[in-house]
């Protein structure tokens, strides 16, 4: 137990540091009521800063980490390899499918709301999988099985990109959890404030179980879980408060403002609403 409680505790301490630094209980992690219109701000330097210097008091922690953590080849594993595949699939390609399937179910009922938070939490995986992808490629971090779980130090600049056995750091399906957690969380909290610690904890939990699920198969160390909760975490906040922020932007006015509506002749008819100023 000792391996998930290291990384758990570090991806919680990930999580605590953006809900704080975004002026939000540790359970909601929402900045969607901050005022600045600027993609950037200096609360986001001190986030990123945050997250950095979390990631890298992890790497201690990833040879321990690994030889503690019961893996799914035990013929005794302490965690279900089932259950462990499910959190995975779960995160990846679950979290894409929920998500579209919200937003395309938002626009065919004309529910704006389930639109918008379909919308955003999609987003926030697209961009979040995007920068992870590049990092994971010029990194060139081998995998764990790649080393039989001894070497958490063998990088290999660019490697990412010619090898899948040198994509590990930073975890891709913890990105994509955390992103769609860090969204929705946000979303339920200016929809429902009072029930956004419930959304909040039910979240983020299973999104840390992503990650120890992916240690579990061997395939990341508990850094590459850490970076990789610390960049679904700040997507899903900025995606969130910017477009809430500006209501008028390029996507959500391309995507969000599409009315689709039955023709009369078996067929669809798509309206957008473009804003004349």
């Amino acid at each position: 137990m000792n391996g998930i409680w290291k990384v758990t505790t570090g991806v919680a301490a990930v999580i605590l540091a953006g809900s704080q630094l975004s002026g939000q209980t540790p359970a909601v992690g929402d900045t969607v009521h901050r005022s600045s219109k600027h993609l950037f701000t200096l609360d986001d330097a001190a986030l990123g800063a945050a997250f950095a210097g979390l990631t890298i008091a992890m790497f201690p922690t990833d040879e321990e980490a690994a030889e503690h953590l019961p893996l799914a080849s035990a013929p005794h594993g302490r965690f279900d390899s089932g259950v462990a595949t499910g959190f995975e699939l779960l995160a990846d390609p679950g979290s894409l499918i929920i998500g579209s399937s919200m937003y395309a179910i938002g626009k065919l009922t004309h529910h704006r709301e389930l639109a918008d938070v379909g919308l955003h939490g999609t987003e926030s995986i697209v961009v979040g999988t995007g920068i992870t992808a590049l990092l994971k490629g010029f990194a060139g971090r081998a995998r764990p099985y790649a080393s039989q779980g001894i070497d958490p130090r063998d990088w290999k600049f660019g490697g990412g990109f010619r090898s899948a056995d040198r994509t590990s750091f930073p975890s891709g399906h913890t990105t994509t959890a955390f992103a769609a957690a860090s969204a929705l969380t946000s979303e339920v909290s200016r929809l429902y404030p009072h029930e956004a610690w419930i959304a909040g904890s039910v979240l983020y939990s299973g999104a840390t179980m992503v990650g120890v699920s992916r240690m579990y198969h061997n395939k990341h160390w508990a850094s590459d879980v850490a970076l990789g909760a610390a960049i679904g975490t700040f997507s899903g906040i900025k995606i969130v408060r910017y477009s809430h922020n500006h209501p008028g932007n390029h996507v959500d006015r391309r995507l969000l403002d599409v009315i689709v509506a039955p023709n009369g002749f078996g067929g669809g008819i798509a309206e957008v609403s473009v804003p004349l100023h």
